[in-house]
């Protein structure tokens, strides 16, 4: 290797995906064995393969201890390039299937309940109807989860959301170096018994209600709820907690309790009788946000999902003021 120190280049560094893919590997599941599993090859092989990678590169990449394997820094930083190039890969890959005639791909979707139950459905028709040979795989995770399954190239794509103020956001240092877009808002409804007395006020004045039973839901909720409490001056009694947003206005409309849901969780199934819904001020409304690898608008299938989501979102939702992007 010439030494940069005599004024000459610094000889190039070759590196390919699989490269890459091993270190996402193995800082996935923290272990040689677990890395070689993931792939497909025996454990010697990988072993081999990372010896033969540190020689070409010139620095450590992997500290073994015990059993365990971590990445040094060098390591962690090809991990953190595994997400776009394969991705960029993929965006090659399907382009030729599609110049020479094979199959129009596929993407692997994850989202949040209440997006299962309005978005999705639509997602799923309109693709039938223009890309009908593009395989749409779907998996329900909350938005940490979807973020972290974007990260390690377990999904294309994810529609997350998030609440003002956020303090544990997924959308910040752990969606480093994946694309994070503005795709809507989602209003904040005050979900109470018809027949209670704060339902005349369309206000929704949260303020009202300290002294009621509420119910909590999933713990991004059940967080938001407490938080928009303290601002009206009160902690909240919380009763009783389930993340089934039906159960939720059962529960209301038999007078359990009081809550707040998202306007698409509402529209997700027919009204409960006996609930009245007051809107909730919209600095309390959560942001819906789509999550990618670097580059995967480049993919053509999901480029296709991308446009039906454009159409889908605003239906639902409300257009969108301004997106922006991470």
């Amino acid at each position: 290797m010439t030494d940069a120190r005599d004024g000459a280049r610094p000889a190039a560094i070759e590196l390919d995906a699989h490269d890459l893919r091993l270190m996402r590997a193995i800082a996935d599941g923290g272990s040689i064995t677990s890395a070689a599993a993931a792939l497909g090859y025996s454990q010697p092989a990988v072993s081999q393969h990372i010896k033969r990678l540190e020689a070409r590169t010139g620095v450590p990449l992997v500290e073994r201890i015990g059993r365990r394997a971590r990445l040094t820094e060098a390591g962690r930083l090809l991990a953190r390039h595994a997400p776009a190039v394969v991705t960029a890969l993929e965006a090659a890959q399907e382009d030729l299937r599609l110049l020479r005639g094979g199959g129009s791909g596929r993407v692997r979707m994850t989202g949040f309940p209440s997006a299962s139950a309005t978005v999705l459905p639509r997602l799923m028709a309109e693709l039938a109807r223009e890309r009908p040979g593009l395989e749409l795989q779907y998996v329900e995770a909350e938005p940490p989860e979807a973020v972290e399954a974007v990260r390690e190239g377990r999904a294309d794509l994810a529609l997350t959301f998030s609440f003002p103020g956020d303090r544990e956001d997924p959308h910040g240092e752990s969606a480093r170096g994946l694309t994070v877009t503005v795709a809507g808002h989602d209003d904040m409804l005050l979900v109470l018994p018809e027949a209670h007395p704060a339902a005349a006020d369309q206000r929704g004045a949260v303020a009202d209600l300290a002294d009621e039973n509420w119910i909590g839901g999933c713990p991004r909720c059940r967080r938001h709820l407490l938080e928009l409490c303290a601002r009206a001056g009160f902690t909240p009694r919380i009763t009783f907690e389930t993340d089934n947003f039906v159960a939720v206005e059962g529960l209301v409309a038999q007078g359990i309790g009081v809550a707040t849901l998202p306007r698409m969780a509402l529209e997700a199934t027919p009204r409960h009788a006996g609930v009245a819904i007051r809107s909730l001020p919209r600095t309390e409304r959560r942001t819906l946000h789509l999550v990618a690898a670097r580059g995967a608008e480049r993919v053509p299938s999901v480029r296709a999902v991308l446009a039906v989501l454009d159409r889908v979102l605003p239906d639902i939702l409300g257009p969108v003021a301004s997106g922006s992007r991470n």
